[in-house]
């Protein structure tokens, strides 16, 4: 078993209708992608998004907004109701860009401050999105006792000692496709520290495609070729590793667990 932790299933180019989407669930299939996680950025997004793979048993979704995506304030009660979706098993994607977003810092915390006053509400983990806000997004993480839900610093690009703290929280380290680019040599260093226990694997598709794929649309089958880098780089096997993320996944997101019957 091998599970996508994390996709953007409504924004892929390849998979305008239903009978393009079907294919790109069986290529994924192909691969020994079991189970996927479709994450939610838009507030209005969410209804598309679902709609897009309702036919699909194997897709879990999250309900969020992204802070590249945050104009103005969150509408949070259309997000908890959302949130109530069965097939919802996270809040998120949500929290801090300051590399992209620099000049909506402020209006980032609020809305990613009140997603994590949500998922403790709901008690669902959260997904996590981070770049250059390393103390912050820490800080705000325990400030908002995200250790009572847990959740996933998703598409790691941070240091150590950032993924050192938040598995100290209970978090979860997910790595993409750019552990596979030729200058992620800093990246590699720590995922090779991740505990077999706190890793998960993703593609972050229609984005970030590995190598070889590099310049095609990710797609959610290319999480093989992650998983394949990754348990080179650890000096693990492949199986191995499939087998734990998918383990580590099911630990994450209980609901998900709950739907499958494990």
């Amino acid at each position: 078993m091998l599970i996508d932790s994390h996709c953007h299933l409504d924004r892929l180019k390849a998979a305008p209708d239903h009978a393009a989407m079907q294919i790109i669930m069986n290529n994924a299939k192909a691969q020994g992608v079991d189970y996927l996680l479709c994450v939610n950025v838009r507030q209005q997004g969410f209804e598309l998004m679902r709609d897009k793979v309702a036919q699909f048993d194997n897709v879990f979704l999250s309900s969020g907004v992204h802070p590249l995506d945050v104009k103005e304030g969150l509408d949070v009660a259309q997000i908890r109701r959302f949130a109530t979706d069965p097939k919802v098993v996270a809040i998120g994607e949500t929290g801090l860009d300051y590399f992209y977003a620099d000049e909506t810092k402020q209006l980032q915390q609020q809305c990613f401050e009140q997603q994590i006053a949500l998922a403790v509400e709901v008690n669902k983990p959260l997904i996590v999105h981070t770049r250059d806000a390393r103390e912050d997004t820490i800080a705000m993480l325990k400030n908002g006792q995200a250790d009572k839900v847990a959740g996933v610093l998703h598409c790691f690009t941070e240091t150590w000692e950032m993924a050192k703290a938040a598995i100290d929280l209970g978090f979860y380290i997910s790595v993409s496709g750019i552990v596979t680019f030729k200058n992620a040599g800093d990246l590699r260093s720590v995922i090779r520290k991740v505990p077999k226990d706190r890793l998960l694997v993703e593609t972050d598709s229609p984005y970030l495609a590995p190598v070889p794929h590099r310049g095609q649309e990710n797609q959610p089958a290319y999480v093989k070729d992650v998983a394949e880098f990754v348990a080179e780089l650890r000096g693990e096997k492949y199986q191995d590793l499939a087998d734990y993320t998918s383990e580590n996944f099911f630990a994450l997101f209980k609901d998900a667990a709950k739907l499958v019957g494990r």
